[in-house]
């Protein structure tokens, strides 16, 4: 069997390892020239990185990035809502990571090219169309100024090319832009004093302005960390466009978010400093799409963002498409035909992204904070008078529970 892979972003690589480890061959097609380090930080949660502690994966992402030891949800004052330990400290038997996201794809990146070769992965092919019959599937791919670069042959195709997808687009030529919800990202990354433990996130304000902190790397000095930042704002209406096109490296403009910064307070660190501090940041309008009907037609099958793109909440976006990765190989190596597997797969992961798609929207397990300040908006003097620990508990373990992370049981969360 041959897959055709067209992204490659996590998902896509990830695939193409997941793949390789049970003898199936695939190519990956890349639209961009090269495979570069982009974005700042994310959070990959333990059961993603089981997936890639088991494709050998664990030392090298353990030498690059932060082990997430506790969480703290508060509330714009600084007041804390909830808190609760992470990773191996919750009962994991791997690591929660912070880490940035260009150096996460870098490691899954130079395992593709050490396992499958450098030929494996294709730059600068962009799908322009595929058609499919009984016996495979071919794809024709070009390049930015539209001239074909190459046609190739596989049994199936698996779109991981994103919220922008064209294999989605194929599949649905009627769906339309992605969906924004008013609300728009500013992130960055900057060398700063380390807060807390050292490894502490914090996820201050609910869904309409909140500001996320945490360490994603060894700083320049050992009290240093490299310290990621994100400012979420609601800006405008969810009925309208967005006003710039969704973009992980575009720039943004101090004079647009400053003014929102200035919104919360957060006691464990300055966060109006790191932000004023960092050189250079980007802004990117938080878009999903609604959940399809159907991933998978004939052998042609959607992955990760392409499938499922979600607001980032939750820490979710790529560890889902981590575990698409493992779900879709082990299918195709157990099924008597690739067909049966991609609806196997399809049958498997899209109830349960849909169902993180839509709790993502109304906040996910930051959505705690969102049911706190609605109580009390300006602030509270004990969290037990505003939401009792069972109320509190129910909304944060309930989207773990659905995402597939809970914790072990016997680790919970600490009582403030």
């Amino acid at each position: 069997m041959k897959a055709i892979i067209v992204g490659g972003g996590i998902g896509g690589l990830t695939t193409a390892l997941m793949l390789r480890a049970r003898g199936i061959g695939c190519e990956l097609f890349e639209q961009a020239d090269t495979i570069r380090e982009l974005g700042v930080g994310i959070n990959t949660l333990p059961h993603a990185i089981r997936e890639l502690a088991g494709l050998g994966l664990l030392q090298k992402l353990d030498d690059i990035a932060i082990r997430t030891d506790d969480l703290y949800y508060l509330n714009r004052h600084g007041q804390e809502v909830w808190r609760e330990s992470r990773g191996v400290d919750a009962g994991h038997d791997v690591p929660q990571f912070s880490i940035h996201r260009g150096r996460l794809q870098s490691v899954i990146h130079s395992a593709v090219e050490e396992r499958l070769g450098p030929d494996a992965i294709h730059t600068g092919c962009r799908l322009g169309a595929f058609s499919q019959d009984e016996g495979g599937v071919t794809a024709h791919f070009f390049d930015r100024t539209g001239s074909h670069t190459t046609t190739v042959r596989g049994d199936i195709l698996i779109g991981a090319d994103g919220i922008h997808s064209r294999v989605r687009e194929t599949l649905f030529p009627n769906e339309g832009p992605p969906c924004w919800n008013g609300l728009m990202l500013w992130r960055g990354a900057r060398d700063w004093p380390k807060f807390l433990t050292g490894k502490s996130m914090i996820v201050a304000g609910g869904l309409n302005a909140k500001v996320v902190v945490y360490p994603i790397a060894e700083g320049s000095s050992p009290s240093n960390r490299l310290t990621n930042w994100a400012v979420l704002v609601k800006v405008g209406d969810s009925n309208t466009p967005p006003p710039r096109r969704e973009d992980w490296s575009r720039p943004g403009r101090r004079d647009e978010l400053m003014p929102h910064v200035a919104r919360f307070s957060v006691p464990y660190v300055d966060v109006p400093g790191l932000i004023s501090a960092t050189s250079e940041f980007y802004e990117y309008p938080t878009c999903d799409r609604d959940p399809l009907p159907y991933w998978t037609s004939g052998r042609v099958t959607l992955l990760g963002d392409a499938a499922h793109p979600m607001y980032p909440v939750g820490s979710n976006g790529a560890s889902q498409a981590i575990l698409d990765a493992r779900c879709l190989a082990d299918l195709l190596a157990r099924s008597e035909h690739p067909r049966q597997a991609l609806l196997a797969y399809e049958q498997k992961r899209l109830p349960m992204t849909a169902e993180v798609v839509r709790s993502n929207r109304r906040g996910g397990p930051e959505g705690v904070i969102d049911a706190v300040e609605q109580i009390a908006p300006d602030g509270f003097t004990d969290i037990d008078q505003v939401l009792s620990y069972s109320q509190r508990e129910a909304i944060v373990k309930g989207y773990a529970s659905k995402a597939g992370f809970a914790a072990l049981p016997g680790l919970a969360a600490v009582r403030a």
